[in-house]
């Protein structure tokens, strides 16, 4: 009789899965001080007092990465991280619900921009 194959099985396969993408974000993810970066972006982040509940602050530090890594568009980042096991797991997202749309995408880069905030990340990460 045949074993029937369940779908956790093919998911931890795939979790498995060695790729070169996967190995340069796991690289990237050990080299940023994501901590200090958040520190350095929190006073500025939306707060939430009103209107909708903000998405975490290292999720989106973690698409604006991709971003720039990848030099993707806000909607794309959204779709890469959706479609991208490699990207969904750098994000550390389990569910297409979980990612943001490319507006607040958006407005999340527009944080980091107009606050200065990115040269004062790169900073950090340099050691500079």
């Amino acid at each position: 009789m045949k074993k029937q194959l369940s779908m956790s099985f093919f998911e931890d396969e795939l979790a498995g899965a060695r790729t070169n993408k996967k190995e340069f974000l796991e690289q990237i993810d050990r080299l940023i001080p994501w901590g200090e970066w958040e520190k350095k972006i929190e006073p500025h982040y939306y707060k939430g007092e009103r209107g909708n509940k903000p998405c975490e602050l290292e999720l989106m530090l973690r698409i604006y990465v991709l971003q720039n890594l990848y030099n993707l568009a806000d909607m794309a980042a959204k779709n890469e991280v959706i479609d991208s096991r490699a990207f969904s797991q750098f994000c550390r997202v389990e569910s297409s619900n979980q990612v943001p749309d490319g507006d607040t995408i958006g407005g999340f880069r527009n944080i980091l921009t107009k606050n200065h905030l990115q040269k004062s990340c790169l900073a950090t990460w340099s050691g500079s």
